[in-house]
């Protein structure tokens, strides 16, 4: 059963904290289309880079690569996104709604708006691309596509990269980029919009070793997750049946989570074999073939592809985080986010707005921010209030500047999640967290 009230609550803090805001809100909001806050672009580049880093960075067998969101008309028609990148339609003859005609809500014949039951009609299908024009001329041949996905552009550029960064198979090309789907039925927040990112790594192996890629990618990519400090638990993998199976893959699995609506993909790894390869040699006649430099060997590589939403990857890092307790007869929201993709790292606070104390904590504040550390300076109402502020942004820790500091130079360090108390020297306090954000 959907837990509404749990994101319901969730949407209202991120709000709230400068997380996330709904699309040109004055003007009525653009539909299933956000505005990424303060806090939530800095969780959202700290996501990216964790992944870049995970999957660039500490791989010698992995490039990365920008490819652009306008491509030429044919990739689109190769990679079958023309013919068939569709969902099935039903509109609901009462109040006009439509829908995806396979969820599980409109199967049963009943409008979910309204609660008619048989008004749907034959489903029709629905092309989700995004069509625009390039050019000065509104004809056909100057229609292109906002990609609705990244995966193309690394296949088009495969020999480019492999040539430049002179990589041997097995190697994979990583992308993280904006996609476009004109999705029917979008909503539950950030989980399934009309304009999202993805990071996808294309790993281009020799047939016959695919199986054991593909088993490894699936095992490296639910360790990422957990590092992310994802409860076990709540992650699942889910494999595709053959009804489910997309026309290029061998084989698929989704990491799905359990989100207050129930189990849902939020990364997916295929299979795909030397099918998009396959399809770009053909469309353009240009050889896509890899020629192995010990043997001379022609071939096209199979691809095992891993795709994660970034927005889904942050609404599963903040659900996750999402805690309500009680402290001292009184309720607490906070967000349990792993340090190191939290935004706010350290909050300084002067306990009072005299004696020297405010210039004490503006010092240290910024200290920690030429450091490249994100601080937070807070010297409004109640040090209780500045806390529970600090705890519903996910800040890790608050630093307290108070009488005791100018006489011993040292500050109250108080932690989120347990609520310890410890006093550390003023000098010491970048290091400290420093230490505690070290990335394993």
């Amino acid at each position: 059963m959907a837990d509404t009230t749990v994101m319901d609550k969730l949407t209202s803090l991120a709000k709230r904290r400068g997380f996330i805001f709904q699309s040109s809100e004055i003007y009525g909001g653009t539909g299933s289309v956000w505005d990424y806050g303060p806090l939530g672009i800095e969780l959202k580049r700290n996501v990216k880079e964790r992944w870049w880093s995970t999957m660039v960075h500490q791989r010698a067998d992995v490039e990365g690569l920008d490819a652009s969101i306008l491509m030429h008309p044919k990739v689109w028609e190769a990679s079958g996104h023309v013919e068939g990148f569709t969902d099935p339609l039903v509109e609901c003859s009462n109040c006009h709604r439509r829908f995806r005609a396979d969820l599980p809500e409109v199967e049963g014949g009943q409008c979910p708006v309204c609660g008619t039951r048989d008004v749907f009609g034959e489903p029709r299908l629905f092309n989700l691309m995004f069509k625009t024009f390039m050019g000065p001329v509104e004809d056909d041949a100057s229609v292109v596509f906002l990609r609705p996905e990244t995966a193309q552009g690394s296949y088009v550029n495969f020999l480019n990269v492999q040539t430049a960064a002179r990589q041997k198979i097995p190697f994979g090309i990583a992308q993280i980029g904006k996609a476009f789907r004109n999705e029917i039925t979008p909503g539950n927040f950030i989980f399934r919009t009309r304009e999202f990112e993805q990071m996808e790594l294309q790993f281009f192996v020799e047939p016959g070793s695919d199986d054991e890629w593909f088993d490894y990618w699936m095992n490296a990519r639910m360790e990422w997750h957990l590092s992310l400090g994802i409860r076990k638990e709540k992650l699942r993998f889910h494999e595709h049946g053959p009804d489910e199976l997309a026309h290029y893959a061998k084989k698929a699995f989704d990491i799905e989570y359990e989100f207050p609506f129930g189990w849902k993909e939020f990364e997916g790894i295929h299979n795909r074999t030397d099918f998009d390869l396959t399809r770009h040699q053909e469309y353009s006649g240009k050889r896509l073939e890899y020629i192995d430099p010990a043997g001379g060997k022609r071939f096209l590589p199979y691809v095992v592809e891993t795709a994660v939403g970034v927005d889904r990857t942050v609404l599963v890092a903040l659900v996750d985080a999402y805690t309500e307790e009680e402290v001292e007869g009184e309720e607490r929201v906070l967000l349990k986010l792993d340090a190191n993709l939290a935004p706010i790292k350290v909050a300084v606070f002067p306990l009072v707005k005299k004696d020297g104390l405010p210039e004490v904590a503006g010092k240290l504040h910024a200290d920690l921010r030429a450091r490249s550390i994100p601080s937070f300076y807070d010297a409004a109402g109640s040090i209780g209030r500045r806390y529970r502020r600090q705890d519903e942004a996910g800040t890790p820790w608050c630093v307290t500047v108070d009488g005791q500091t100018l006489k011993d130079g040292t500050v109250t360090i108080r932690d989120r999640d347990s609520l310890t108390q410890v006093r550390v020297n003023t000098d010491s306090v970048i290091s400290w967290v420093q230490e505690r954000l070290t990335v394993s």
